[in-house]
């Protein structure tokens, strides 16, 4: 069953990149947002390439390895590879799907128009990462 546009709002509004975000933005970026599903065992990022994409967990769950030891195992509502949609290092964790999954995917190329086009969000979400590297 796809996931309504209020239920994509609903998601990325927990998502720390996304909090300074209102309503109407937050609609903008989920406008933004493709549904897949994967099968289990299905590496989404890999440790050292170059990312493209961003991904809101919907339903499965996935772990986190960097270095070949695993991190942790995110669930419904989780997200990972957001660094991809504001700086060009590569990606500093595997992840691979543990159980099969349905993820919100928004493309770094999409992402970064929306910012060019819409000063509002893009200050939000500087502000975000700021934040995010302040605290380490």
């Amino acid at each position: 069953m796809k996931l309504r546009r209020k239920a994509k709002v609903d998601l990325l509004r927990g998502v720390p990149l996304f909090s300074g975000c209102s309503q109407k933005e937050l609609g903008q970026i989920s406008a933004l947002a493709d549904e897949i599903y994967q099968p289990d065992d299905t590496t989404l990022i890999v440790e050292g390439a170059k990312g493209r994409e961003f991904f809101v967990l919907v339903e499965g769950t996935v772990d986190v390895h960097r270095n070949g030891r695993k991190l942790s195992t995110l669930g419904k509502g989780d997200f990972f590879g957001e660094m991809a949609l504001v700086n060009e290092k590569p990606r500093s964790a595997t992840v691979v799907a543990t159980s099969p999954v349905r993820l919100l995917v928004i493309t770094g190329q999409a992402f970064q128009r929306l910012l060019n086009d819409t000063p509002t969000i893009q200050k939000k979400v500087l502000l975000a990462i700021e934040q995010r590297e302040a605290r380490g």
